[in-house]
C-alpha cells in the first residue's frame, strides 16, 4: 500500500487552490478503522463518496490499517497508519495512533476538513490534530457500536462504551448518520448538537429485478416452487444470526416450508450453518454476481439491529424483494410497514415468524411488495446523497 512513497505526489500548501464555495476547492483528510480490508456497507459508503469527491475535482487523502491482501482496490491515495489485529477477528485491525510520519503526511497534504468515520485512537488523534488548527471536523457514525457488547454477553459495558463515544463525537463540529432514526438515537444521547443525514445510495446496474435468473437459483438446489428466505450480509454475530437462526427453527416447528439462502462469509458461519439445516450458503459475492444472488430470493430476513442504514434492505428493495427486517435504526426508514416489507420488534422470533410465513404462503403478497421495494429504491441515487456530504464539508468551513 501506499505510505512514504505517496509523500511525493502531495501537493503542498502553496498550491493554487479551487474556491472553497465549490467541490473543488476541498482538501479532505479522511480517517478510517478499515477503509478497504473487509466488504461491508461502510465501507463502500466511503469508498463511492471519495470517488463522488474526487470525479468532482475535491482533493482527499485517506488514512487507513493496511493489509497486504485487501478486500478490494480503494478509492484515492491511501496512507497507511499504525495498527494491531484485533483477537479473533484478524480481518479487522485497530488503528492505533497517528504517528510522526502521518503527521508529516497531514502537514504536507494541509486539509481544509477532517473526516473521521470510526471513533478509534487513530481518529481521536486526528480530531485533537484539527482542533489545535481551527480546521473544522465532521465525524460520519456508520455503525451502533454500543449495541455489540449483547451479542458477546457483554452487555453491562453499554453505557461505558456510549460514553466513551460521546468524548470524541462532542468535539467533532458535526456528525453524519445515515437515517433519520439513527439522528434521532445520536442525540437522546447527547453525541452531538450537530446532526444531519448522510443516506446510502444503491447501484441499480447490480441491483434490479431483473437479475433473478432462475437457472441459478436452480443450481443451488432451489427448486421453482420453492420459497427462498435470504441473509444477506458477513456472518458475525452481531448482525443477528442468533434471531435469525431461532425464526427458522419455529418456522420449520410450524411445518411453513422454505429454503434459507445465505449470501456472505465470516467467522460465524460454521456456527450459522450448524443452526440451518439444509440451507443454501452461496458465499462471498460482489458486482454482478451479488445482485443476482440477491434477486435469487423470495423474501429477505435482516433482524440486525447494529446498523445505522440498512444496505442490505435498499440492496433487496432493488432487487424487487420484499423484506422483514426488525424495527430498528437500519431498516425502519426504508420499509413502509405493509408497502414493500413488514416490520418487527426487534428479539421478538414468534413475530419474525408470523411475517416471514404470510409471505411464504401468499405470492401475491410477495409479488406486489416486491414491486413497491423496487419503486422506492429509486430515489436513493449515489451522486445526490454524497453531494450532501460535500455540503456538509462546505458549511462547516464557512462556519470556520
Amino acid at each position: 500500500m501506499a505510505e512514504l512513497s505517496t509523500l511525493a505526489r502531495n501537493e503542498t500548501s502553496e498550491t493554487p487552490r479551487a474556491p472553497l464555495n465549490t467541490i473543488a476547492g476541498l482538501r479532505i483528510a479522511l480517517f478510517s478503522g478499515n477503509y478497504n480490508m473487509t466488504v461491508d456497507g461502510a465501507n463502500k459508503a466511503l469508498n463511492r463518496l471519495v470517488e463522488y469527491l474526487e470525479r468532482q475535482g475535491a482533493k482527499v487523502r485517506v488514512y487507513s490499517p493496511t493489509i497486504e491482501h485487501p478486500a478490494f482496490e480503494p478509492q484515492g491515495e491511501l496512507v497507511s497508519l499504525p495498527s494491531l489485529a484485533i483477537p479473533t477477528r484478524g480481518e479487522y485491525r485497530v488503528p492505533l495512533a497517528v504517528s510522526g510520519r502521518v503527521r508529516e503526511d497531514l502537514e504536507r497534504f494541509a486539509p481544509n476538513v477532517l473526516h473521521v468515520s470510526s471513533p478509534d485512537f487513530a481518529a481521536r488523534a486526528a480530531v485533537r490534530w484539527a482542533k489545535a488548527r481551527g480546521i473544522p471536523v465532521l465525524a460520519s457514525v456508520h455503525t451502533r457500536f454500543e449495541t455489540y457488547a449483547s451479542y458477546y454477553h457483554l452487555g453491562f459495558l453499554e453505557r461505558a462504551i456510549e460514553a466513551f463515544l460521546r468524548r470524541m463525537y462532542r468535539q467533532c463540529d458535526a456528525l453524519v448518520t445515515p437515517s433519520a432514526g439513527m439522528v434521532e438515537v445520536l442525540r437522546a444521547q447527547g453525541m452531538n448538537d450537530d446532526i444531519s443525514l448522510w443516506e446510502r445510495g444503491v447501484d441499480r446496474t447490480v441491483f434490479n429485478s431483473g437479475r433473478r435468473d432462475s437457472a441459478w437459483r436452480r443450481s443451488h438446489g432451489i427448486a421453482d416452487g420453492e420459497v427462498a428466505i435470504g441473509f444477506l450480509g458477513r456472518l458475525v454475530m452481531e448482525k443477528g444470526l442468533d434471531d435469525f437462526a431461532a425464526t427458522m427453527a419455529e418456522l420449520r416447528q410450524r411445518g411453513v416450508p422454505h429454503r434459507v439462502l445465505v449470501v456472505g462469509d465470516g467467522p460465524a458461519r460454521e456456527w450459522f450453518a450448524e443452526r440451518l439445516p439444509g440451507a443454501i450458503f452461496a458465499g462471498f459475492q460482489q458486482g454482478a454476481d451479488l445482485g443476482r444472488a440477491v434477486a435469487a430470493m423470495d423474501v429477505l430476513f435482516n433482524p440486525s439491529v447494529t446498523e445505522t442504514f440498512g444496505n442490505v434492505t435498499l440492496e433487496a428493495m432493488a432487487c424487487g424483494v420484499p423484506v422483514v427486517a426488525a424495527r430498528a435504526t437500519g431498516s425502519s426508514c426504508l420499509v413502509a410497514e405493509g408497502a414493500n416489507g413488514t416490520l418487527v420488534p426487534p428479539g421478538s422470533v414468534t413475530a419474525f415468524a408470523d411475517a416471514l410465513a404470510a409471505y411464504v404462503t401468499d405470492p401475491a403478497l410477495r409479488a406486489a411488495h416486491g414491486r413497491a421495494g423496487e419503486e422506492r429504491s429509486r430515489a436513493y441515487t449515489w451522486d445526490a446523497i454524497n453531494s450532501a456530504v460535500a455540503d456538509t464539508y462546505r458549511r462547516l468551513i464557512r462556519r470556520r
